[in-house]
């Protein structure tokens, strides 16, 4: 390799952390092995220009030389600035006023102009420079360790910016270690005078990346450890000696994690690109704390590794905090298997083994499914069983009752929010879709959303993706879609309070829940099984039941399904003497609901006309709504929007059903 001059100002530059405060260590990294192991100077000021731009958003830099001549500048790298502005400006001769980086090379000093539209030392370029959206420049002049000016180092803003602490910090860096790299190239003519002061040079420059409060280490390229950083000395414990003599990644890793590693690194190594993994280092206290490993190739003008530079992040709390909240998920979703009312799917009628079929050929699938249904009659339910036999089944099985949560909290709710997107937005949140990713989302009575949280449901099915409250940076999520409810989305669409487009991508796959009253027949099961729960949980056993109850069960409507039949189940548990279970017969009085007329004149009369044509086709299909001799059939309408006709109407659909005997 050929070797430089050291200079003077790389001994300048600080030992201690603020360096790797001010600017992200990998990337100092970076700039620094370039310098070190002879880059093309080009390819090292434009690395430092890159690592400064990406220090601030929209902030441009520039590296200009000085002509052998002492008075002019030629841009060395600006590739971030408009050519048109490069072309003008391309030569400039220094000066006391002539712009940032004339004024600054003139001067031997740093130059903040904060406002270029104000600034007396910009009057000859202010009109082209604010033309091309420049509005703020800092310039530093960039010395050589004999006190002669290099170049000079700008940093420009499309806005009016006063530079802070941080920022003045910054320039000074970027500046130095530049002004390192331009001495060095061009001390390449007097390398017999500059053996010892590379030594000392590269000494330095390891110093600084000891000082980088980050694991670094240096690898050849079949992986093995050439070089560890302090912090990383510190943490396990080794000597630079003992890196440098064995191999130390049997002493320095988890074997389960080294194991795994030594599969996966041969393919990644070979790709010659960057890659990262998750692996355990053994502190010197004899314990593991997990880190993120990243690791970045050096390639040699043939594209051939040279060196592998890796850096560790610590992510044990992380990776803990993940582990902990998995297994409280595992153990919530054994305990929701066991108690999660799993009773609501017993049954043997053909309506409910329907039901249970089509659950079975969707689980697998990746599809969204809509279950539609009265309330109570467990669709819920069929959603965990959907997850519970899908290949998610491992992952989070999230559920939302968007009809409970007040409208402007339901897009936080859904999505997440950033910290001030909302007044109250204190921190950061995670959104129900970021904590269902990979699993599925439940999201019950979705009638019930309002239209600007429908057009972003929309986009997370469209594009697979989210945006939180107060941010317009996309988030990917892999999710699937399970919806429910117990409304006529079809007539919501009519009303204009629902996205037609929305209900196409959540109806791929329809399940229509049965009411109670469809399935009479699973009535004495589920009697059976409540009581039995119930009378546990009471110290009560019951060793018959009253038939005239059964008789009564069987015969009344249900309007709020199995979970009505459960209340009333469990006041009688609660409220019963004796071995024999029964129930007050007031308890389960049907009330027709009361109808009153919304409109009169022609209105009254058309919907006294549709109640009769209605009640006529009830009567015709002895009371059935769906199916093929159905009321719906012959009428012509989707059985749901029939249902809310009904309801809507206030007509009893049961008087007209064919009496059945017990």
């Amino acid at each position: 390799m050929a070797r430089a001059k050291a200079s003077p100002n790389l001994q300048a530059l600080p030992t201690s952390p603020s360096l790797a405060q001010t600017l992200p260590s990998d990337a100092v990294l970076d700039a620094l092995k370039m310098i070190l192991l002879g880059a093309p100077l080009n390819e090292v000021l434009t690395t430092i220009t890159r690592l400064i731009e990406a220090h601030s958003k929209g902030m441009r830099c520039s590296i200009s030389l000085l002509d052998e001549d002492g008075l002019h500048l030629r841009y060395g790298v600006a590739e971030s600035l408009p050519e048109a502005y490069r072309a003008a400006t391309d030569g400039i001769c220094i000066g006391p006023s002539v712009g940032s980086c004339g004024t600054a090379a003139y001067l031997r000093q740093t130059v903040f102009v904060s406002d270029i539209a104000s600034d007396s030392r910009w009057v000859k370029y202010r009109d082209f420079a604010i033309q091309n959206g420049l509005r703020a420049a800092w310039s530093t002049p960039m010395m050589s360790h004999d006190g002669k000016v290099l170049g000079t180092f700008c940093m420009y803003y499309g806005e009016v910016r006063h530079p802070g602490p941080a920022e003045i910090q910054l320039i000074d860096y970027a500046g130095r270690i530049a002004g390192i790299a331009i001495e060095r190239d061009r001390s390449q003519t007097a390398l017999t005078r500059a053996f010892d002061q590379i030594a000392k040079s590269e000494a330095q420059l390891r110093h600084i990346v000891d000082a980088i409060p980050q694991m670094i280490a240096v690898l050849n390229p079949d992986g093995s450890v050439l070089y560890m950083n302090q912090t990383l000395l510190d943490y396990t414990g080794l000597t630079i000696e003992e890196v440098m003599a064995t191999d130390v990644r049997d002493r320095a890793f988890n074997p389960e994690d080294l194991a795994r590693n030594r599969a996966e690194h041969p393919e990644s190594f070979s790709r010659h690109v960057p890659f990262q993994n998750e692996k355990r280092i053994l502190r010197k206290d004899g314990q593991y704390r997990w880190f993120l490993a990243h690791y970045n190739p050096l390639l040699d003008d043939r594209g051939r590794v040279i060196r592998w530079y890796a850096t560790g992040i610590d992510i044990d709390d992380r990776v803990r905090e993940e582990e902990r909240t998995r297994n409280e998920n595992l153990a919530l979703r054994e305990q929701i298997d066991r108690d999660s009312m799993f009773e609501d799917i017993v049954g043997s009628s053909e309506a409910l083994r329907k039901v249970l079929r089509q659950v079975s050929k969707v689980a697998s699938s990746d599809s969204t499914v809509l279950i539609l249904g009265e309330t109570g009659t467990g669709k819920e339910l069929i959603a965990r069983a959907i997850h519970r036999r899908s290949n998610r089944a491992e992952r989070a099985f999230i559920a939302v009752n968007c009809a409970a949560i007040p409208t402007s909290l339901i897009a936080s709710e859904l999505f997440g929010h950033e910290k001030g997107a909302f007044t109250g937005a204190t921190q950061r949140r995670l959104g129900r879709f970021e904590s269902a990713n990979g699993g599925t989302i439940f999201l019950d009575e979705v009638g019930d959303l309002p239209t600007e949280v429908q057009i972003a449901l929309l986009r997370v099915l469209q594009e697979r993706e989210i945006e939180r409250v107060g941010s317009d940076r996309p988030i990917p999520v892999n999710v699937r879609v399970l919806s429910a409810t117990h409304r006529d989305l079809n007539t919501l669409v009519t009303e204009g309070k629902f996205r037609q487009d929305l209900l196409y991508r959540l109806n791929v796959v329809p399940i229509e829940m049965p009411s109670l009253r469809e399935r009479t027949a699973d009535i004495p099961l589920l009697v059976d099984y409540f009581i039995d729960r119930f009378g546990k949980k009471a110290g009560k056993k019951f060793r018959r039941i009253d038939k005239r109850t059964l008789k009564l069960f069987q015969a009344y409507d249900w309007p709020g399904n199995i979970r009505e039949l459960q209340n009333v189940i469990e006041r009688a548990v609660i409220l019963s003497d004796g071995d024999t279970f029964s129930v007050d017969e007031t308890w389960l009085k049907w009330k027709a609901p009361r109808f009153e007329d919304p409109t009169a004149g022609l209105n009254s009369a058309l919907q006294r006309q549709e109640k009769e044509m209605i009640e006529a086709a009830l009567a015709e299909s002895g009371g059935r709504v769906s199916g093929p001799g159905g009321a719906a059939t012959k009428l012509g309408l989707p059985r749901p929007t029939l249902d809310a006709k009904i309801r809507r109407l206030g007509i009893n659909k049961y008087r007209f059903k064919v009496q059945r005997s017990y």
